[in-house]
């Protein structure tokens, strides 16, 4: 691989002549942003953790000498190698901060045109494709960080096992059998994925129903089965339980058309699929994605915690 190992976090050391912070290279170096945040946000679930990662990534970077950066043989991959470990360390903290949170956890939605909280710079857009619908995601996290990881950079990233094996401290072998574990969770959801175009028309009939509270057009739009998921976070009223049965979900949206009949429901697309936002006075407040499977809804996830939607407030509502 060609990476120099991790360097320690710390003061930039300042070399011999050196006048300024000016790199010849940073055009270089900061236009791989785009593909640290892609990679980060796939790894970690999260738009916000994703931006920790690369922010670190990139102030380890800048803490190096002038002399220890030129001497890196290919600064994209030494920037992936350190991010890619960042990220390993974020997802086994996780896991431990997910046990106290309020609720279940779902992963942090995404509108068609993803932008960073604090600036419209399209380096901070996250690329939607099938890596990042909602249901993907769901299943990544069943994963253990070392499976997630070695997958995602194997598959969607194109990384040979030989330097994954030097990200995660495994042996290559280890790694191409932790993808192929991770491989077939995936081809499990893919298979009995709903195309888009046909998920649109669903979404679109659902919302239909729902605004109309005609729960017998939602139960014959739900799979028997479907089941309901919500986030808050304890930051907002929501469900801390998931809601089973085609039915009961489908008593559920009922309850809340006629709580809040406030809401206004438009469809948008959420995390590259046909989903929902629910918006109180222009500002989003619940996003709804969604899983189909033989023509019917089988998963609805609804994020409510203000924090997963910071999105959502920078991205246009039509």
């Amino acid at each position: 691989m060609r990476t120099r190992s991790e360097p320690e976090s710390g003061r930039r050391e300042t070399g011999p002549g050196e006048t300024g912070p000016a790199d010849p290279r940073l055009d270089a170096i900061m236009k791989e942003r785009r593909r640290l945040i892609n990679l980060a946000y796939r790894l970690l679930g999260s738009l916000a953790e994703a931006e920790d990662a690369v922010q670190e990534t990139y102030t380890r970077w800048f803490a190096m000498s002038r002399r220890r950066q030129d001497a890196v043989e290919s600064p994209g991959a030494w920037l992936t190698t350190v991010a890619s470990r960042i990220c390993l360390d974020m997802l086994g903290s996780a896991r431990a901060r997910r046990e106290s949170y309020v609720g279940e956890w779902i992963p942090e939605p995404l509108p068609e045109h993803t932008q960073g909280a604090a600036t419209a710079d399209p380096a901070d857009r996250v690329t939607l494709d099938e890596s990042v619908n909602m249901a993907f995601l769901v299943v990544l996290e069943s994963m253990t960080p070392a499976e997630r990881v070695a997958f995602i950079l194997h598959d969607v990233f194109r990384y040979p096992f030989a330097e994954i094996a030097e990200i995660t401290g495994r042996t290559p072998g280890a790694c191409r059998q932790l993808a192929s574990s991770a491989r077939q969770r995936i081809r499990a959801e893919r298979a009995s994925a709903t195309p888009a175009a046909e998920q649109a028309g669903i979404v679109r009939e659902f919302k239909q129903a729902w605004e109309a509270k005609d729960i017998e057009a939602l139960v014959g739009l739900l799979d028997p089965g479907a089941t309901l998921i919500a986030d808050s976070g304890g930051l907002a009223a929501a469900i801390l339980h998931p809601v089973e049965g085609g039915p009961q979900v489908a008593q559920a949206h009922i309850d809340i058309a006629r709580a809040a009949p406030h809401l206004t429901f438009t469809e948008r697309t959420v995390n590259g699929r046909p989903g929902l936002i629910a918006q109180h006075d222009g500002v989003t407040v619940t996003v709804y994605a969604f899983h189909l499977a033989d023509h019917r809804i089988t998963r609805i996830w609804a994020v409510r915690n203000p924090e997963k939607l910071r999105a959502w407030t920078l991205a246009p509502a039509g």
